[in-house]
């Protein structure tokens, strides 16, 4: 298959979803929001003020132990801790992911114009993404908690994603670390029950993650109607084990440990927990909903989604 030139992606091509969007208006729009929604969070949050006695760290509902029997025997005490740790460990898992985001971006226009407002968009979201690290960093910093990083095999996972992923595989997998934390912020910045600087962090990520998921569905599409068949093919295959990889990480076992639970009595719970399937599929619904629309969802790759515990 013959990979087909902007000028003929922009000639009425398009996809299931409609005609494709042109890629320099796109950008440049969210240029313009840039400009006007950014926030420095050093200085727009109040990083000196204690945490409220009695507040959660993260909605109780999606803490991954909620109704289970385990929870049921916990004190309210130990949940809300279990929440601070699942906070941080959210956190942290969330700056292993921004960084390979902001390699795989840099890799993304290597060879592209820099003049060109996609390019200048891509350097802004790598912007965005070095303060949401270092915000991320500072909360965890301010709690009690550790740092949680990702298990030694999902790092070296990584390490392999990022070197063979094809640019339609890695803005696939981009949607994926976004939208699924995205539905998660979303419920928990407006939550009153809820440390006010985890809303105030998460308020921030919403409001500039939407920008970064917008500049990957409008390429994704893009991508997956020009690239050749095995491109496809290829992004198919490696984002459902990129799902599967991610539904693992999202739960840092050692949290349970650092809260005073077994280890294995609490990961088995949370594996056969109906309200946690229901969680990860609904977070994940909007995104599964559109891979299925652009052609993402099919055959083996389908097959590794539905592994994942990420698609009912």
């Amino acid at each position: 298959m013959t990979t087909l030139t902007e000028a003929d992606a922009l000639d009425g091509l398009r996809d299931a979803l409609g005609l494709l969007k042109d890629r320099e208006q796109v950008a440049q729009r969210l240029l313009d929001s840039s400009a006007k929604h950014s926030f420095d969070p050093d200085k727009e949050l109040d990083w000196d003020a204690p945490f409220e006695e009695g507040k959660w760290f993260w909605p109780p509902e999606l803490v991954s132990l909620y109704d289970t029997p385990l929870w049921k025997r916990m004190s309210e005490e130990q949940r809300t801790l279990l929440s601070q740790h699942e906070a941080a460990a959210l956190a942290s898992l969330g700056i292993w992911f921004e960084i390979i985001l902001m390699q795989l971006l840099v890799r993304h226009i290597y060879d592209k114009a820099a003049t060109s407002a996609h390019v200048r968009y891509a350097l802004t979201e790598i912007e965005d993404e070095c303060r949401h690290s270092k915000m991320f960093a500072r909360l965890i910093s301010h709690g009690d908690t550790p740092w949680y990083p990702v298990s030694r095999v999902h790092q070296h996972l990584g390490r392999l994603f990022k070197t063979i992923s094809t640019t339609p595989g890695s803005f696939t997998a981009t949607l994926l670390g976004e939208e699924v934390l995205d539905w998660m912020q979303r419920l928990t910045f407006p939550d009153e029950r809820v440390q006010p600087l985890i809303r105030g962090v998460t308020r921030i990520h919403v409001v500039e993650e939407a920008r970064h998921v917008r500049y990957a569905r409008e390429e994704l599409r893009r991508q997956m109607v020009t690239a050749p068949k095995w491109s496809q093919e290829f992004t198919r295959i490696t984002s459902g084990e990129f799902a599967r990889v991610f539904s693992v990480a999202f739960v840092n076992p050692e949290v349970y440990t650092n809260v005073g639970l077994d280890k294995r009595e609490a990961l088995a719970q949370v594996k056969a927990s109906g309200h946690r399937r229901e969680v990860m599929q609904n977070g994940s619904k909007r995104l599964t909903d559109f891979l299925d629309d652009i052609g993402v969802l099919r055959g083996v790759g389908r097959r590794l989604w539905k592994s994942s515990g990420l698609l009912a």
